[in-house]
């Protein structure tokens, strides 16, 4: 791999770890998009373009998720039974998702991601939250939450953490704990999504050198190593950055990042 490539995933992971710490949200609206490009100007297959991306960005957020569920357990804010009966059917959703993405287009994938990053960014800018007006479900309710939840993740590479967050607060959890079992449940997720998108890359022709299905190690490895790091400098800003408005400057970002997206691959 050349210099500039290795320059450019390192720099991917720096910022994705920042913002993840600083934001509490995951990587995959930033990941996704700039991949994309990434690969495309790498020469990277146009049939496969998202996929990679997808694949990859998933396979990045493990790292994050691992060290985000540690820090969270240690304040006692994951709700554990919670994330055993929800946890299933998110391996289910997730496993499903990757292997439904990989059937679709290029095209229709990132149409689909633009359209939810849109949504996501929207949520931010307006500030939406669900009221509570509920309990959690029974062992039914949490499975098709958490099959939706984990279907929806993989197919725009994110930790889950705007829906399991969204759900839990919904269902009257208090927010502290909502995050924390949503940073549990993006474990599994990451996992899955991973594992699945390399299972259903598998034999796919014109892949990268070093790739497992659809997922690139050395850019997972280079994105992993900088954001472990640079997650807890966000954190530690967290409480000090007007975070309320650099989340509204972050959706702007992430519409503007779709829409590259959505012009490397109509536009080549």
């Amino acid at each position: 791999m050349d210099i500039e490539w290795i320059l450019a995933y390192l720099m991917l992971g720096a910022v994705v770890g920042f913002m993840a710490g600083l934001l509490g949200i995951g990587g995959g609206g930033i990941m996704v998009p700039i991949l994309t490009a990434l690969f495309a100007a790498q020469g990277v297959a146009q049939e496969h373009l998202v996929h990679m991306a997808l694949g990859t960005s998933m396979a990045s957020i493990v790292v994050t998720a691992y060290s985000s569920l540690r820090a969270h357990h240690r304040h006692q804010a994951v709700l554990w039974p919670v994330v055993w009966k929800i946890t299933p059917s998110i391996l289910i959703g997730t496993l499903l998702a990757t292997w439904v993405a990989a059937l679709l287009p290029t095209t229709v994938l990132g149409i689909f991601f633009s359209c939810f990053m849109a949504y996501v960014a929207l949520q931010m800018i307006l500030n939406i939250k669900p009221k509570p007006s509920r309990q959690l479900p029974g062992t039914v309710g949490i499975s098709l939450a958490g099959l939706s939840i984990g279907g929806i993740s993989a197919m725009v590479a994110i930790g889950g953490g705007s829906l399991t967050v969204a759900f839990l607060t919904w269902c009257n959890v208090r927010i502290q704990q909502a995050i924390g079992t949503s940073a549990a449940v993006g474990m599994p997720i990451a996992l899955a999504g991973s594992i699945g998108y390399m299972i259903n890359g598998w034999g796919a022709s014109n892949t990268p050198d070093y790739s497992v299905g659809y997922v690139y190690f050395p850019a997972v490895i280079l994105i992993s190593v900088v954001s472990f790091f640079t997650a807890p400098v966000g954190a530690s800003l967290a409480h000090k950055l007007p975070v309320g408005t650099l989340k509204k400057v972050f959706a702007g970002l992430l519409i503007l990042l779709s829409l590259k997206m959505l012009q490397t691959i109509f536009m080549g």
